[in-house]
């Protein structure tokens, strides 16, 4: 893979993920020459490799759109991502370090402090929130896991969960990642796993009935 095809990769996929796009939007070759900066031939390249993930597809008359999904697809994209990433949690109780240990509180206090803001910090959340589920990911130490769970976290669907969240959620998102914490202390890898299992289904149904609201407004 060439540099402008790495290139065009990493830009348009940041844009497709930064929310500055919405789900089901038509996008042109030309579009997405413009915002990464290359000729059409790499972008063609970086296309393909946002199809396979699912961040981009075509119509059966070839035109380009952001991925949007069905209720359906949804529900299977957290079902998977909750038996994936329970999987990792239950791997990384039994090989977490202190150190890691230290990481994780600390970086559950700044998302607690970002969602305890009298106008609560989404995007300090979603980075804090990121760089938690990361570590337990590293800690999980399989790189099967690595290639696998990314293609379910990072799809914007996850971003808009986030900014559906009412405060009440959000602050339940830092109660689970405390609770998540005490496992990994505990070195308690079924308890982590159920733990996880349970954090995730909580997003599912968070979006779930915010995706509902909207539809009836």
């Amino acid at each position: 893979m060439s540099r402008a095809s790495d290139r065009a990769y990493r830009k348009i996929r940041s844009f497709i993920l930064s929310g500055e796009v919405c789900p089901g939007m038509q996008l042109t070759e030309e579009r997405l020459a413009e915002i990464s900066g290359v000729s059409r031939t790499p972008v063609r390249d970086a296309v393909q490799r946002l199809e396979n993930e699912m961040l981009l597809v075509r119509s059966a008359s070839k035109r380009l759109s952001v991925a949007d999904w069905s209720d359906d697809e949804i529900d299977e994209m957290f079902t998977l991502r909750a038996m994936l990433e329970s999987h990792a949690a239950e791997r990384a109780a039994l090989r977490m370090d202190a150190d890691s240990l230290r990481r994780l509180r600390e970086i559950n206090e700044g998302l607690t402090r970002a969602v305890s803001l009298p106008e609560p910090d989404v995007m300090a959340f979603l980075d804090a929130n990121r760089k938690f589920h990361d570590l337990i990911l590293a800690c999980a130490q399989s790189p099967r896991l690595s290639k696998l769970l990314p293609a379910l976290v990072e799809q914007p669907v996850v971003r808009r969960t986030a900014n559906q969240y009412s405060l009440e959620d959000l602050i339940q998102s830092g109660t689970d990642h405390d609770e998540l914490i005490a496992a990994f202390a505990a070195k308690d890898h079924v308890w982590a796993s159920a733990v996880m299992t349970s954090h995730i289904r909580r997003a599912f149904h968070s979006f779930s009935g915010a995706t509902r609201m909207a539809d009836e407004d």
